[in-house]
């Protein structure tokens, strides 16, 4: 299991975002295909999700590497 902040808790709850696996976000945390360093120096991490029609998911760490703040699919990403 990961740790999350509290806004990511409250987002999850989202119904656009509740169907959003542990697992997947797990997949992006250890197996990203591409990472970014944002100016306030959290992370952003992009896996494709096979099960998913092949969607792009993209999480937001905090600069830890570890509490996930945020997690979506990003229709503008491209491999």
């Amino acid at each position: 299991m990961f740790k999350t902040t509290e806004y990511f808790k409250f987002m999850k709850q989202r119904p656009d975002r509740a169907h959003i696996k542990d697992e997947w976000i797990e997949q992006a945390i250890n197996n990203s295909i591409h990472q970014e360093i944002q100016t306030d120096n959290r992370i952003r991490r992009w896996a494709k999700i096979a099960e998913n029609e092949n969607r792009y998911l993209r999480i937001v760490l905090l600069e830890d590497g570890e509490t996930v703040h945020n997690a979506f699919f990003d229709r503008r990403f491209k491999e």
